[in-house]
């Protein structure tokens, strides 16, 4: 340095006294200025020292206890991880769980006198400041490893803001001093071991690696037990300057500060010269790509949807996101790979992941009276962020589609209708294409006529009406059951989320106050029957579940178990099990509807493609402009719903076609379609091999139940004492004619006969007592 360069005498003098202040606040810290009771000076200092030895007693002992942020894993059923939650990727592991040549070449190149001293390296501490000050910059750090804990865990754990990780680092005497302090306040209440331990887990080793063990697994793909000694060089190397000899961005220089911590352990006696030569000669074997674990859901690929879902779930139980990000927790879920992988096979079968229109959404739960477990759930959608690649991280699985499940809502009304007395086998009437009812009305009150997809009798058992799915049969029936109470049923079995969804006001597209259950019983929508109502596919296979169950509702838990970093059990608050229908109930529903596979059963045709030959109770739906359609399959040891339905910005009718179902002008997709073969490409592979068990019996008193009134038959009777007879039995008359050779005002024809719902109508065809002659023969006249 040329005379030139040298600082003023005043820039000299002020450096001076700053290092002789820092000195002296170093000495008294270090307890040499132990006469400072002979010196009014040093006494002073020392009685501040006290001071703030007392103000940071409480960030002494969140060093001590060392709790840090650990990652929390979410496995399968069976214990295999499929994600991992964390706001700083870190398992922890003791000293003992290290490689030795981990923690020397941390001391080689770090701390060599770890060992030896008591929190601060007094000589080393007091060369660096005179080497700093002189300088007017930082040049020398020589901070212990101890010292490092109390920086590291002060700006990756009590920092908690940008403010607070700025003064965590920041290169002040005050910062430094206080330092020092903890330092030695540490080593009076820990082990080395204790303080290496805590060392080794905290550090930030780049690349999203928090702690040794993640870093071992993010560069090298190992434990850190197993670390080799250039491995544990070029980690310990990194510990001065995570970017700055970062591996991957700048190998060359990683590799230099790796072969100088290899050179330090050969000086420091740690390694012999042999096993620096070999070390030396060694690549830098960082992995490529690197082992960096995905945070969250996003890295839980197929699995995505089901590991959203729990994270859903566990908030609504009071654990937070930001809990599990912390605490280190093993969460042990409900999720059965093996369901997992045939149902996302056969999602992606019957539509691709990249349609441009139709999405397809499946969840199963097993039946139970005490617990109701999800066992799978997905869609052909691929979890993720990429909206251009049709990726998307909405719950389509369990979150409402909008777009409603159609006919398969026929069942709630179905079990209304039991509840209120009418049994399985009950004849209901099934009116003709565009019948008027007088409950299905548009906003202005005129009658919205009622189309059926097909031709059927006039009359059907309820078991038979399930299986075909008239749409005037199930309006007809709820004349008798009434509107709220079927809105009421489908809440009970499963649907809560109706009880809890605002009700979007159509004119304004604004949630209200009010709930779309709430809603729909004010304003005694019929159309309910007709599933037109946003459906949770989940909440869907959960009432599936709840029939199974004998009438038992539980709430979905993708819950096994969970335990916290120390092993031990958190309770997780779930909603009690309800027996929300009578058993003879619900096992008489699944008997009615166990005819939806078989020949005319509306999925007849999907079960016939994969020789489905197992008992089952399932029902198709698909909503009016077939935007959307579903499928609700029950066997004894799961309950599986699917939706397929227009996933685009602006949902229009959707078509099967050969591939996949696409957007058309009118549409033909039927719950019976994509959604049932869905739902058997699922079952048929997940269930072969497994016995084959039958469906409850039906409970006698829902066979044919007590409501169905008996009609008097009047059959040959006049007129008037047929209309009499029925009227006195409590049933309305309508008449009409025909041609016969009856007498005259005879009854020759009734409407229904057996049985009626109460109050139902009944007609009468009456003879004229006159037949037309026949015409004449061709030719004649």
């Amino acid at each position: 340095m040329t005379r030139a360069q040298l600082p003023s005498d005043d820039v000299r003098g002020r450096l001076i006294l700053r290092c002789v202040g820092l000195l002296l606040g170093l000495c008294m810290l270090a307890g040499v200025l132990v006469a400072g009771v002979s010196y009014p000076l040093a006494a002073g200092a020392g009685l501040a020292a006290n001071q703030a030895s007392d103000s940071l007693s409480g960030v002494s002992a969140e060093l001590i206890a060392g709790s840090l942020p650990q990652t929390t894993t979410i496995t399968d059923s069976r214990g295999t991880p499929i994600a991992h939650v964390f706001a700083q990727d870190r398992e922890l592991v003791t000293v003992d769980e290290v490689a030795p040549a981990m923690v020397a070449a941390l001391i080689a190149v770090e701390d060599r006198r770890f060992f030896e001293h008591d929190g601060v390296d007094w000589a080393g501490t007091m060369r660096a400041v005179l080497a700093n000050t002189a300088s007017g910059d930082i040049e020398q750090g020589a901070s212990t490893l101890t010292q490092q804990y109390v920086k590291n865990y002060t700006l990756y754990v009590l920092a908690n803001s940008p403010t607070e990780q700025l003064r965590a680092v920041e290169q002040t005497p005050a910062r430094k001093l206080r330092e020092v302090q903890i330092a030695l306040q540490l080593e009076q209440q820990l082990t080395k071991n204790e303080i290496l331990t805590r060392y080794l887990n905290t550090v930030f080793w780049g690349n999203g690696a928090y702690g040794i063990a993640a870093a071992a697994r993010t560069y090298f793909g190992v434990t850190p037990d197993l670390l080799t000694i250039p491995q544990a060089a070029l980690l310990a190397g990194m510990v001065r300057s995570t970017s700055g000899f970062d591996p991957v961005r700048r190998p060359e220089a990683a590799r230099e500060r790796r072969d100088l911590v290899i050179k330090l352990m050969l000086e420091q006696g740690m390694i012999d010269d042999e096993q620096a030569q070999a070390a030396l000669a060694s690549p830098l074997g960082v992995s490529s790509p690197l082992r960096a674990r995905p945070n969250g859901c996003i890295g839980a690929g197929d699995n995505g949807f089901f590991c959203s879902y729990v994270l859903h779930y566990l908030a609504g139980a009071g654990i937070s996101q930001n809990q599990l990000a912390r605490g280190g927790y093993t969460v042990r879920t409900t999720l059965d790979p093996d369901a997992m992988a045939a149902m996302t096979a056969s999602l992606k079968t019957q539509v691709p992941p990249d349609s441009p229109d139709a999405a397809n959404v499946m969840s199963i739960v097993e039946p139970g009276t005490d617990r109701h477990r999800v066992q799978a759930m997905g869609s052909s959608r691929v979890f993720g962020l990429d909206a251009a690649a049709r990726q998307t991280s909405y719950g389509l699985p369990y979150e409402p589609v909008n777009l409603g499940a159609g006919s398969v809502y026929k069942i709630f009304t179905a079990a209304t209708a039991l509840e209120k007395g009418l049994g399985i086998n009950t004849q209901i009437e099934v009116p003709p294409g565009g019948y008027a009812s007088p409950i299905y009305r548009d906003g202005g009150g005129r009658p919205i006529p009622v189309q059926n997809a097909g031709s059927y009798p006039g009359r059907l058992p309820l078991t038979d009406a399930l299986a075909q799915s008239p749409n005037t049969a199930f309006i007809r029936l709820m004349e008798f059951t009434g509107v709220p109470p079927v809105v009421d049923m489908a809440v009970r079995l499963g649907m809560r989320s109706l009880a809890t969804t605002p009700f979007v006001n159509p004119a304004t597209g604004r949630p209200t106050d009010r709930s779309i259950a709430e809603v729909t019983k004010a304003q005694r929508q019929a159309s309910f029957t007709l599933g037109v109502t946003p459906t949770s596919v989940l909440e869907l296979a959960n009432v599936g579940a709840t029939l199974a169950s004998g009438g038992t509702w539980c709430p979905p838990t993708p819950i096994e178990s969970i335990t916290d970093a120390a092993g031990n059990p958190v309770p997780v608050p779930e909603a009690p099990c309800e027996q929300v229908v009578e058993p003879g109930l619900a096992n008489t529903l699944l008997t009615g509807l166990s005819k939806d596979d078989k020949p005319g059963g509306t999925a007849a045709g999907a079960a016939g493609q994969v020789g489905w030959n197992r008992p089952l109770a399932g029902k198709t739906g698909t909503t009016q402009v077939h935007q959307s359609a579903a499928f609700l399959g029950v066997v004894p040891q799961m309950s599986g719903a699917v939706i397929t339905f227009d996933n685009s910005a602006n949902p229009r009718p959707l078509c099967d076609g050969p591939g996949a179902p696409f957007a058309c002008r009118v549409g033909n997709i039927f719950g019976g379609k994509t959604p049932a073969q869905t739902w058997f490409g699922t079952m048929t592979p997940l269930l072969a091999g497994r016995p084959v068990e039958p469906l409850p019996p039906a409970d006698p008193r829902y066979v044919e139940g007590g409501a169905a009134t008996r009609v008097p038959d009047v059959i040959g009777r006049p007129e008037t004492d047929a209309r009499a007879m029925l009227e006195r039995a409590g049933f309305p008359v309508t008449t009409g004619t025909v041609d016969s050779a009856a007498p005259a005002g005879t009854v020759i024809g009734q409407s229904p006969r057996g049985t009626a719902l109460p109050e139902e109508t009944i007609t009468l065809q009456i003879s004229t007592g006159w037949v037309p002659p026949p015409p004449p023969p061709p030719g004649a006249g």
